[in-house]
């Protein structure tokens, strides 16, 4: 028995180290992609709230709230 692999186990083996590296760029890429797209996020939901926050004040500022509107006429 030799210690050589089959031609075709060699191949094979080469093709599959190939993949390997192709998803291990696959999934940094990824990772990179989710990562960045988390920190938009945090960002949005933080600029959400400051917004609301402003809301809420120019609301209560103005005296105008939703409950001081009078419902449109085709209540």
């Amino acid at each position: 028995m030799t210690d050589q692999p089959s031609p075709s186990l060699a191949s094979r083996i080469e093709a599959l180290e190939i993949r390997i590296a192709y998803q291990d760029e696959t999934i940094e890429t990824l990772n990179k992609t989710i990562t960045e797209q988390w920190r938009k996020i945090d960002a949005l939901g933080r600029e959400v709230v400051t917004l609301r926050e402003r809301l809420d004040d120019a609301e209560m500022k103005s005296g105008a709230g939703p409950a001081s509107e009078p419902p449109p006429p085709h209540y």
